[in-house]
């Protein structure tokens, strides 16, 4: 019965550094070489997407952004409608920052950052209009500088009064994103918002229609 046994059980070969045959092989690891080529691949990538990533990033913000502004100006006008009353909203700039405030009467104490809840940044955005008073353009050439805040009002019947679109230009409440080589001159990258009627009528438009 031993020598039965004996024969069906495994033997060994006896050799000095011998493996169990059901043993794995171990990995030796990544050359230098390996992980200099994967550095350099990881990096071309990068390089690749960046740009790409940033300028979705970019269009994103001025596209909500614009939307505020939008939906700023249809509050205003249903607000100064519901409550017979003038109802404005005006923009400006605070340490590079895009500021929006809809009110009634004439003097804004509620500015709030454009776009808040993007967490938008100082230069970030540019915010710019063609106005030089309120309710009027100032030729429509689009100012990015905007040391004093810009209005647009409209009256109890929730219609712009005594309003200069300067001819086909309208009203434009624009923003951009900033150039690369000079953050304080807007992109190709453009959204705007443009008033051109009595009744308040407004159109949204990009890029080179926004200038």
């Amino acid at each position: 019965m031993n020598k039965f046994v004996g024969k069906l059980l495994p033997r060994s070969s006896g050799k000095p550094g011998s493996k169990d045959l059901f043993a794995t092989k171990q990995d030796a690891g990544f050359t230098l070489l390996e992980v200099i080529v994967v550095v350099l691949i990881v990096g071309i990538l990068a390089a690749i997407i960046a740009p790409g990533w940033l300028g979705f990033v970019n269009r994103q913000r001025v596209n909500k952004a614009n939307d505020t502004i939008v939906a700023a100006l249809q509050e205003a006008q249903r607000q100064a409608k519901r409550t017979k009353r003038n109802y404005s909203v005006s923009f400006g700039i605070n340490s590079n920052i895009p500021q929006i405030a809809v009110y009634p009467g004439t003097t804004p104490s509620n500015w709030q950052n454009l776009g808040g809840d993007l967490g938008i940044k100082s230069k970030q955005i540019l915010l710019g209009a063609n106005l030089s008073a309120v309710n009027t353009t100032a030729g429509g050439a689009i100012s990015y500088s905007l040391t004093t805040p810009v209005t647009i009002t409209y009256d109890h019947m929730g219609i712009l009064p005594n309003a200069d679109f300067g001819g086909t230009s309208g009203l434009k409440i624009v923003v951009a994103v900033p150039n690369a080589g000079n953050p304080t001159q807007a992109s190709g990258v453009k959204r705007c918002v443009i008033v051109n009627t009595l009744l308040g009528s407004m159109l949204t438009a990009k890029d080179s229609d926004c200038s």
